[in-house]
């Protein structure tokens, strides 16, 4: 369900950016596949997972598409 927020803050800085429906997803995907790929990691050894291929993915579409927001939310 779409709940229409589109709002993603730093974990680090508290800094906000809206975004567009395709960047949250994005933005969401980015640390899902992190936390499931730190999970695979503790069984495959530091950096064995391949979702860390699609963790950087999405990292180079942000830098492509809302090089603004990828400095304020991901960098």
């Amino acid at each position: 369900m779409d709940n229409k927020d589109y709002t993603r803050r730093n974990r680090f800085t508290g800094e906000s950016v809206e975004l567009t429906p395709e960047e949250a997803k994005r933005h969401d995907e980015i640390f899902y596949y992190e936390a499931l790929a730190t999970a695979e990691d503790e069984t495959l050894g530091w950096g064995g997972s391949k979702l860390w291929d699609k963790v950087r993915s999405n990292l180079d579409w942000f830098r492509r598409h809302n090089a603004k927001a990828y400095m304020v939310l991901l960098d």
